[in-house]
């Protein structure tokens, strides 16, 4: 079922507040899909999804080497018959102000703060499509 990204009423917005872990699909550049477990938050207010990680991992070198564009991707979570995806274009943000809210974010959602890490950077996805069932 198709979810309004910025408005997308309340039960679909408090399934993304509880504490799930998602799986990220990002394009290699053969094209395959690559897909990780990660953290995910959603700010519908401002149309984005957010996950924090290292500089060097696969997931940000598959975004970057999509080009300045960014790359399309999907976020997904699942807990029993509930499931929700956010697709957009990710583009990888290393701005200090924000990593900083996506940690705060982060530590919202999930309810513990990160350990420090120098090379942390932020996936930030511009959310056009939504989906979801539960």
């Amino acid at each position: 079922m198709a979810v309004d990204v910025r408005n997308p009423g309340p039960e679909y917005l408090a399934f993304w507040r509880e504490s799930h872990l998602c799986t990220l699909t990002t394009p290699r550049p053969d094209g395959t899909p690559h897909v990780v477990p990660v953290c995910v938050t959603y700010d519908p207010g401002a149309g984005l999804a957010r996950i924090i990680t290292n500089r060097n991992s696969r997931k940000v070198a598959n975004i970057l080497a999509a080009g300045p564009d960014g790359a399309r991707v999907a976020a997904c979570q699942v807990h029993r018959a509930r499931w929700a995806t956010l697709e957009g274009v990710a583009r990888v943000r290393t701005e200090r102000d924000r990593v900083d809210e996506a940690v705060r974010r982060h530590m919202e959602r999930y309810e513990r703060t990160p350990s420090p890490n120098p090379d942390r950077v932020v996936i930030e996805i511009t959310l056009d499509r939504a989906l979801g069932r539960g």
